[in-house]
Formats: structure tokens, sequence, C-alpha cells
């Protein structure tokens, strides 16, 4: 399966609305690459504080999306979906670099190639595009982690 819309993506994420940052997966081709778009609406939760004379995503959020999509990818992979128990966590971020805003009406992309794993910790190169422009890049360092439960 190479596309997931909303409903196959959600299966893959632990997050949930307004921590949603996949729409749609374009092509996912496990273990190496994943390609997942976000509409940046300008309903956007963080807009009204983002600016409010000049909205843009947070970039933050954009490394966010990112992540998610090295989350689907990683899941995909391990032939496993998230649980109550699992969680895909950020344990770095390297290089990151934002080129231009991302603005509302935008259509985010995100491609993500898996670099290497070494134990539980993946490395992602990960570039964001907004109609071909790289709008930002980055590595991610993530790691799936099992939640403990409380004592």
């Amino acid at each position: 399966m190479s596309e997931m819309d909303i409903h196959e993506v959600l299966a893959y994420l632990p997050q949930r609305y307004p921590m949603v940052m996949i729409d749609r997966v374009k092509l996912c081709e496990p273990p190496t690459r994943i390609i997942a778009l976000k509409n940046v609406s300008a309903n956007e939760p963080y807009f009204p504080g983002h600016f409010p004379n000049g909205p843009i995503m947070p970039g933050v959020l954009i490394l966010e999306a990112m992540a998610q999509a090295a989350g689907i990818l990683g899941f995909r992979t391990s032939g496993t979906k998230p649980d109550a128990r699992t969680v895909y966590y950020y344990v770095g971020i390297d290089s990151a670099r934002f080129k231009k805003p991302v603005i509302p009406g935008d259509q985010l992309e995100i491609e993500v190639h898996l670099e290497r794993t070494l134990r539980s910790i993946s490395r992602f190169g990960c570039v964001a595009r907004v109609a071909g422009e790289t709008v930002a890049e980055a590595t991610i360092l993530c790691s799936m982690r099992k939640i403990e439960e409380p004592k």
C-alpha cells in the first residue's frame, strides 16, 4: 500500500486534533521513504497568535510533521501500529533550516528518508516543500518506546 487516506494515517499516529500534522500519504515505501501531505488551513488553531497580521506555520510544527511522517514510516516498516502503550519519540534534531514561511493555503509536502537505524534509534533525512520549493529541512532522530504503566 503506497497511498494512505486520513483514516489510514490515523491508524498509524497516536496524535489527534489539533496535533495531527499529516492529512494524507502520497507514497510509502517501507523501510526507505515516505512522502506525506499537510494541508495548511487558515483555521489552524495556532494562526491567531502566530502571527495575527501575517500568519505563518510555526517551524516546530513543520518539524512535528516530519516526525509524524517518520513515525508512520517506522510503524509501517515494523508491521505494527501504535497502541495505548507505544509512542514514537523525538530523540534529536540536527541541521534544522527554515528557508521560506509556510502560510495558510499552502500544501506542505514532507519527504522523509530513513538513513540508518542503530539499536532502537533511527535517523531520518527530512525535507518539506511547498509547490516543489524547499521550505524546511532537518535530520531527525526518533525511537519507538513503550510507555511505562503508572505505579
